[in-house]
């Protein structure tokens, strides 16, 4: 769910080729645990500084090393009989291969991106370029938003699954924050300004995840599994794989909801009739005892 390369942890004054390179060859042997046995569909971070502000119309630049390592190292969807996505193309790059969808079986998968379509930084700058001024200067942008749209209406699947990083690529909490800016159409003011700040949208993204019965939208970013929803759409924010501490993040963000600490992984199930959503917890041998047990189901919930 995004943030699997730190490449915001290099110096921006110093940062190379080599070394954004480095951070996605580190982690093939542990995505291959994965890899080698089924699909791996990598989500956009903000860690992962694969992002539009810093383009510079030169090849020599965080963002074109970032993203050209993830396309030779890591497969990824691009456009064709299966697949949906981003057809534009980025000089120095060619295909981004940053949100694409497809439908198997009874769900449609949707993966979506803000950061490489977004003018100025998400959430942590690189260095000193890209500061924003506002909540509304961040974006999926018109095209990403109106294959987004096409997407979900077009579909005939039973379930429908959209995947990002976090709601907006930043800030903390689940459906806390859905209610603002173009994902809710709010300012913090409380104020309905949708319409004045994307006047050719013709929804704001939660509500077209309603409109079109969305099932879960899964996030990451928050470090913390939380089961949270609203207007019919499940809000799952996913916990980190590897905390070794097994903390519970980000906790007071998150108003509602079934909230639970690291460490584990979410398990889905999707037959005809539901879905079942698990959430497996994981420990260290030398961790385990009373309570906490290595592949224990923490909590389960199911839709239909």
């Amino acid at each position: 769910m995004g943030d699997d390369f730190s490449v915001d942890t290099l110096n921006p004054d110093t940062v190379t080729a080599a070394q954004v390179r480095e951070r996605y060859t580190y982690q093939r042997p542990f995505l291959t645990l994965i890899g080698r046995t089924s699909p791996l569909y990598l989500v956009n971070g903000n860690h992962e500084q694969a992002a539009r502000y810093l383009l510079d119309n030169t090849p020599n630049n965080v963002a074109v090393w970032a993203q050209n390592a993830r396309n030779s190292l890591y497969s990824q969807p691009s456009p064709d009989a299966f697949y949906s996505g981003n057809v534009e193309q980025i000089p120095f790059i060619g295909s981004l291969k940053n949100y694409f969808a497809w439908t198997w079986g009874d769900a449609l998968f949707v993966i979506i991106d803000p950061y490489w379509e977004s003018p100025v930084a998400v959430d942590n700058q690189f260095g000193s370029l890209g500061k924003r001024q506002s909540m509304w200067d961040v974006t999926h942008g018109s095209a990403q938003y109106e294959w987004l749209k096409q997407t979900l209406e077009q579909s005939k699947a039973k379930h429908k699954f959209v995947f990002a990083h976090h709601v907006m690529g930043t800030g903390r909490g689940g459906v806390e924050l859905a209610r603002l800016w173009e994902w809710g159409g709010e300012s913090q003011s409380g104020q309905s300004d949708f319409v004045k700040q994307r006047p050719t949208w013709t929804t704001p993204i939660h509500q077209l995840m309603v409109a079109n019965k969305v099932s879960i939208f899964f996030q990451g970013h928050d470090h913390i599994w939380v089961r949270q929803t609203l207007d019919g759409v499940t809000y799952q924010t996913l916990s980190q794989p590897a905390d070794p501490n097994y903390t519970l993040w980000n906790a007071d963000a998150y108003l509602s909801g079934d909230k639970f600490p690291n460490t584990g992984y979410t398990r889905v199930s999707v037959n005809p009739n539901q879905i079942k959503v698990e959430y497996v917890r994981t420990y260290l041998q030398k961790d385990e005892g009373p309570g906490k047990q290595h592949g224990e189901v923490a909590f389960s919930y199911s839709l239909p």
